[in-house]
């Protein structure tokens, strides 16, 4: 990614995550996403799919979209990978960076709900 590329996709508040089936089919999904050091940190459900099929392929494709996960800009290719231990600080820490107090409002209701402890923190490298 261009200098240009990387202002454009990071003033997104969303980015749409794809992630592959071993069928070979892509799956889109829109997340929040943070900025730290050269890559984005997203977090979800730790049964969900994405996380699921991240742990057969690292094979990512990024695109900044809305929440509905309209594309509204360039795909990107990437690596994602799960993230464990202290590296799950990392992305909280850069996740509360960029969306402040959003992102402590959904840390109270996951935590309130039971769900902040099954979280799964992903990394995304771009290719």
């Amino acid at each position: 990614m261009k200098a240009q590329q990387i202002k454009d996709f990071e003033a997104g508040d969303y980015m749409s995550l794809a992630t592959r089936k071993k069928s070979g089919e892509w799956v889109a999904t829109p997340v929040w996403f943070a900025p730290l050091a050269g890559s984005y940190y997203v977090f979800s459900a730790g049964h969900a799919g994405k996380v699921k099929r991240l742990r057969n392929f690292s094979d990512a494709r990024i695109a900044r979209c809305t929440v509905t996960g309209r594309i509204t800009g360039e795909t990107f290719e990437a690596d994602a990978f799960v993230l464990e231990g202290k590296d799950e600080a990392t992305a909280l820490k850069a996740l509360h960076l960029k969306y402040g107090l959003k992102m402590k409002i959904t840390d109270i209701f996951s935590a309130l709900s039971g769900k902040k402890q099954q979280r799964a923190y992903i990394r995304v490298d771009p290719r």
